[in-house]
């Protein structure tokens, strides 16, 4: 016979989303219910948190994307407002260098278009022609470029793993349970998910279930019988050596996918592949670096001449979860199964993005609405009208 419990608040994966939801769901005022975090990986070494480039920027082509990065910006320079427990607030190493995105004469519309949305809403952000890239990037070849979009501030990268970790404490300190487990079952009733199985044999009966499951997410959905087009992706992030610094370069985006940034006196690398490029499923983490030799070096060497001397020093891979409708998350609660709420399907955007779905799902819970910001285009109906949300910076 299982063992039974009962909680107001089941959150299924305790990585940056689902941390971030118990952590803005226990910091309300007028919530006071149980909250039990299930992760099956309590050391977060397979996360795709702590594997991933831990970027942050607010060049995106949509209005809302770059709204909710926005919140997340905020506590990646602020995390004392959010993170403190008894006065210790987690140190994220915040380096502020910007993003570029890079484009030739056939991306130079989007570029433009992308910019005047980005402008509309105060973003810092300058557009180059070839001549200024060369005057402010002295080590870039922009022979075959037409433009270029730099982020003059509010954009960079910093430390996942304090950032999670920081969550993860804040949560504990206001009372959220971490429970460390497999979920093998979701008992529905109606249109409700009452029951939540572990692979213990402990059955935890609750009020609202949140898919935080990575890329997981879409077995977790279907055990609430629930497709979802959420699937996981590997990624690689190759670390190089250069026989040159490039100063405080920004996160540069290649036309060809490929991007590079500085990691201390060294660079990190990747890249996401573009149009028909194979892209199939992966759980598995084992690194290939054919992709490196092949697409990645010959791509940073057109670019950068200096980098035709790299040496890699080593490489890891993560995962994307990918919302195979649009590349955008789907927030919210499902039509059908209306307490099952959805935190899914990021695509590589989930470290920004998680304050403000966070903040969004504690919201919905204690009242029912998005109080701060209006998260329902990204919900799940959409996917069933087949209506997608474009957005084309994509990295």
């Amino acid at each position: 016979m299982s063992d039974l419990e009962r909680a107001d608040v089941v959150v299924i994966g305790g990585a940056i989303i689902g941390s971030s939801v118990a952590t803005f769901l226990a910091s309300r005022a007028d919530f006071d219910g149980r909250v039990i975090v299930v992760e099956r990986d309590p050391t977060y070494r397979t996360s795709s948190t702590t594997l991933s480039a831990a970027s942050i920027r607010l060049q995106f082509s949509t209005p809302l994307n770059i709204e909710i990065s926005r919140f997340g910006l905020e506590l990646v320079k602020h995390p004392e407002r959010f993170l403190a427990v008894h006065g210790e607030v987690p140190e994220v190493d915040f380096v502020e260098n910007g993003y570029l995105f890079l484009a030739t004469d056939a991306g130079l519309a989007a570029l433009e278009h992308n910019h005047a949305v980005q402008r509309s809403l105060d973003v810092p952000v300058v557009l180059l022609s070839p001549s200024e890239l060369r005057r402010r990037f002295g080590w870039i070849n922009a022979d075959d470029l037409a433009g270029a979009s730099l982020g003059l501030s509010d954009e960079g990268w910093f430390d996942a793993y304090a950032w999670l970790q920081g969550f993860r404490r804040r949560a504990r300190s206001l009372g959220v349970e971490e429970r460390t487990g497999e979920v093998t079952g979701i008992e529905v009733d109606g249109d409700r998910a009452c029951r939540v199985r572990l692979a213990d044999g402990t059955t935890i009966e609750t009020g609202w279930v949140v898919n935080a499951a990575g890329p997981r997410a879409a077995d977790v959905a279907a055990m609430a019988g629930i497709d979802l087009p959420v699937r996981p992706r590997k990624r690689h992030v190759y670390h190089v050596e250069a026989p040159v610094s490039l100063g405080a370069a920004p996160l540069t985006i290649d036309p060809s996918g490929v991007y590079f940034r500085p990691e201390g006196p060294t660079y990190i690398a990747g890249f996401s592949p573009h149009g028909d490029a194979p892209d199939p499923d992966a759980l598995d983490l084992t690194v290939d670096r054919a992709p490196f030799e092949a697409h990645v070096w010959p791509a940073l060497a057109h670019r950068v001449p200096a980098f035709d001397r790299l040496r890699l020093l080593d490489a890891w891979a993560g995962h994307y979860e990918v919302n195979t409708l649009d590349h955008n998350a789907i927030i919210g609660p499902h039509p059908r199964v209306r307490n099952f709420l959805l935190a899914n399907g990021f695509s590589g955007h989930g470290l920004q993005q998680a304050p403000a779905v966070g903040r969004g799902l504690a919201e919905w819970i204690a009242t029912g609405r998005y109080e701060t910001l209006d998260l329902s285009p990204l919900g799940f109906d959409r996917i069933e009208r087949g209506a997608p949300i474009v957005e084309l910076n994509v990295v």
